[in-house]
C-alpha cells in the first residue's frame, strides 16, 4: 500500500521538526520520499501528526499477568465491551488487566505501536510469547529478568565476567528476550529465604552478593555485548520511605562504566519508574518528597535515564517480580495478595491498589511523579509510563498528558480535588512547566524508541518504519493550556483519528479496521556460539538439579515466535 498523508501538523523530535505543516508519504511499510501516482491520499489537513508511540516499560503479557486476571476477575468485569456483529475487533474485557486480545485494540487506538514487555522469567517466556501472539497491532520487545537467577549470582559471587557474559548471550537467545531487567537484585533470592535485602549494599543470604555487585557486574556485561538497550533497572527498596537514597546510590554506581560506542543510545543504565523509588522519611508518618535530590542529580548526569511510574487515582492491581515488597503492601493493606516464585529465576506478587485522590499517601505519590515530569530539564532522559498497571492502567496516559499540559487543569486538581499531602510534602507548587505537544513527543515516542535502541522507529524519517498516529486535533487552533480542554485532548488521544501500523491503517476514527500480527523483538548476539555451548555444558547437571524441567524442554522453540524481528548483534565487532 501506498499513502500520502497529506497536510497535517508534524511533531517529529528525533528529525527536528516541531509543528510544521507537511506531507508524509508511505510506500511499502516505510516512510518514503516518493510514491506513485496511484499512492491513496489522506487529507489531515490541519491534524495532529506523529511517530506511532513507543511504551518502554508496562505489563502486558506472562504469568503475572495470568495470575493477576485469575485472582481478580471483578477487574475483568469492569472492562467488558461487546461490538457488532462483523467489526473486525473482537469483545474488550478488563480495566487493569485487559485480555490479550484487548490490550492490542487499546494501544492501538491510543496511536500506539511498540510496547515493551517489563518482566519476564526465562522459565515462563514462552508463556509471554504465547500471550503476545494474541496481543495484535504490536511491536513487543521482551526484557529477560536476570537480577536474582542463581547462575548469575554464582558468577558475579566469582567475579567471574566471562562466563556472565556467556550466559547472558545464551539465556537471551533462550528467553528470546531482547534485553537485561534487573528487579529488586537480590531481593527476590532473599525472599526465598523468608526474608528480602535493606538497600544496595545488603548481601542476600544464601550467595552474599549485593545489589550494588550485581548491577555493576550486568552494566558491564551489557556494555560488553552492545545491547541495543541499557540494563533496565528496577532498584531497592521500592514504595520504602527513605527509599531515595538508595536510588541515588544505584544512579550512581555505574557511572564509572564506559557505554559501548556502538550503540545508538546515551544511557548505561535505565531506572524505571523512579516515582515509587523518592521517598524521604523514616515512616508514612514523616514521609515527604526526595525527588528534588534525584531531579538535580539526574539533571547533571550523562549517563543514564528514566521513566516515572506515574499514579493516576484508579483502582489498579500492582505486580512485581519485587516479591517482597509485594508482601509488605499485604501487611499494610491487608488487600489480597497473591505469591509466584518461579524456581531459581526470581519471584513475583500481585495485590490490588487503590490510589484515591483523597488519600494522603497516594496524593502525595501523585505528586511525586510529576516533580519529575516538571522538573527534570533535559526530556531527553525520560519516558511517560505509569509502570501500567502498577501506578495505573495505560489508558490513563491521555489523562496524565492533560495534567502537565494545562498548569489551570493542574492547579485546579491541587487546589481543590487532591489531598493536601500532594502540596504540604512535595514541591509541586514550585514548578510552572507547561508541555508543548513536541514535548509530548519526545516523552512517548522519540526518546522512548531512543532508550531502547530502536532506529527504525520513534520518527518519521526516510526510512523509518511506517507507523505513524494522527489525531483529530486541529493543532494550531486548539489551546493545551486550557483547562476546558482537558477533557477534549483525552478523549482525542483515547481514540486516534488513524493509526498506521507497518504502513496499514489499523485504526480509523476511533475504531479498529485491521488486525496485523504483533512482532516478536529480540536480540541474537554472534560470535559467541562454541563459547556459549561449553558454558551449558558445565552448567547442565546444575541446572537438572534444581529446576523442575529439563534444559532440553526450558527455551523458547522458533514456532512461539512467528512473526519476529531478531536483532543480530556481532559481539565480535563491538567496542
Amino acid at each position: 500500500m501506498e499513502y500520502i498523508i497529506k497536510g497535517g501538523i508534524v511533531f517529529d523530535p528525533l528529525n527536528h521538526i516541531d509543528g510544521e505543516q507537511k506531507d508524509i508519504l508511505i510506500k511499502d511499510g516505510f516512510i518514503t520520499d516518493k510514491v506513485s501516482p496511484k499512492a491513496k491520499i489522506l487529507d489531515v489537513t490541519g491534524k495532529l501528526v506523529m511517530p506511532g508511540g513507543v511504551d518502554l516499560h508496562s505489563h502486558i503479557a506472562g504469568p503475572k499477568l495470568a495470575t493477576g486476571r485469575l485472582y481478580r476477575p471483578e477487574d475483568t468485569r469492569r472492562g467488558i465491551k461487546t461490538f457488532p456483529k462483523g467489526s473486525v475487533q473482537g469483545f474488550e474485557t478488563g480495566f487493569s488487566i485487559p485480555s490479550c486480545p484487548t490490550t492490542g485494540y487499546r494501544y492501538s487506538k491510543m496511536g500506539y505501536t511498540t510496547v515493551t514487555e517489563a518482566a519476564v522469567p526465562p522459565l515462563e517466556a514462552k508463556h509471554a510469547h504465547e500471550e503476545i501472539d494474541s496481543i495484535p497491532n504490536l511491536d513487543i520487545p521482551t526484557l529477560t529478568l536476570f537480577g536474582n537467577n542463581w547462575f548469575m549470582l554464582k558468577y558475579v559471587k566469582e567475579n567471574n565476567l566471562e562466563d556472565l557474559t556467556l550466559f547472558i548471550s545464551k539465556w537471551l537467545k533462550l528467553a528470546k528476550g531482547y534485553g537485561i531487567k534487573i528487579v529488586n537484585p537480590c531481593g527476590s533470592e532473599a525472599w526465598g529465604w523468608g526474608k528480602n535485602v535493606n538497600g544496595l549494599d545488603d548481601p542476600e543470604p544464601h550467595w552474599h552478593v549485593t545489589g550494588r555487585e550485581v548491577i555493576t557486574a550486568l552494566t558491564k556485561v551489557n556494555e560488553k555485548l552492545g545491547l541495543p538497550h541499557s540494563v533496565h533497572v528496577h532498584t531497592n527498596d521500592l514504595g520504602h520511605p527513605g527509599n531515595y537514597e538508595t536510588t541515588l546510590e544505584t544512579f550512581d554506581c555505574v557511572k564509572h562504566i564506559k557505554k559501548n560506542k556502538n550503540v545508538n543510545r546515551n544511557q548505561v543504565i535505565h531506572c524505571t519508574h523512579v516515582q515509587f523509588h523518592a521517598y524521604k522519611g523514616t515512616s508514612w508518618r514523616d514521609v515527604s518528597s526526595g525527588a528534588t535530590e534525584l531531579i538535580d542529580y539526574i539533571n547533571k548526569s550523562k549517563h543514564m535515564t528514566c521513566d516515572i511510574g506515574q499514579i493516576t487515582f484508579d483502582e489498579t492491581t500492582t505486580m512485581t517480580a519485587d516479591a517482597p515488597m509485594e508482601y509488605d503492601l499485604f501487611r499494610l493493606t491487608g488487600l489480597k495478595w497473591a505469591n509466584k516464585d518461579i524456581e531459581v529465576e526470581t519471584a513475583s506478587g500481585l495485590i490490588p491498589s487503590i490510589y484515591s485522590m483523597k488519600a494522603p499517601v497516594s496524593a502525595f505519590q501523585w505528586a511525586v511523579g510529576l516533580e519529575f515530569f516538571l522538573g527534570i530539564k533535559d526530556l531527553w532522559k525520560i519516558g511517560l509510563t505509569t509502570d501500567s498497571p502498577n501506578g495505573g492502567p495505560f489508558i490513563r496516559y491521555p489523562r496524565l498528558l492533560t495534567w502537565l499540559m494545562s498548569n489551570q487543569k493542574l492547579n485546579d486538581m491541587l487546589d481543590n480535588q487532591v489531598h493536601n499531602w500532594a502540596t504540604n510534602r512535595t514541591d509541586i507548587t514550585s514548578y510552572d512547566r507547561e508541555y508543548s505537544w513536541n514535548d509530548v513527543a519526545i516523552v512517548t515516542r522519540a526518546n522512548t524508541a531512543k532508550i531502547l535502541g530502536l532506529t527504525d522507529r520513534g520518527h518519521l524519517g526516510i526510512g523509518a518504519k511506517a507507523d505513524v498516529s494522527i489525531y483529530d486535533i486541529d493543532v494550531n487552533d486548539f489551546d493545551t493550556t486550557l483547562m476546558s480542554n482537558a477533557e477534549i485532548i483525552e478523549k482525542k488521544l483515547l481514540n486516534a483519528l488513524y493509526t498506521i501500523k507497518d504502513g496499514e491503517i489499523v485504526v480509523k476514527d476511533g475504531q479498529i479496521t485491521n488486525l496485523v500480527k504483533s512482532k516478536h523483538l529480540w536480540c541474537n548476539v554472534v560470535g559467541l556460539e562454541e563459547e556459549e555451548e561449553q558454558l551449558i555444558r558445565k552448567i547442565k547437571p546444575t541446572f537438572n538439579k534444581y529446576y523442575t524441567i529439563k534444559y532440553e524442554n526450558y527455551g523458547v522453540t522458533n514456532h512461539y515466535i512467528k512473526p519476529d524481528t531478531r536483532f543480530d548483534i556481532n559481539c565480535n565487532k563491538q567496542g
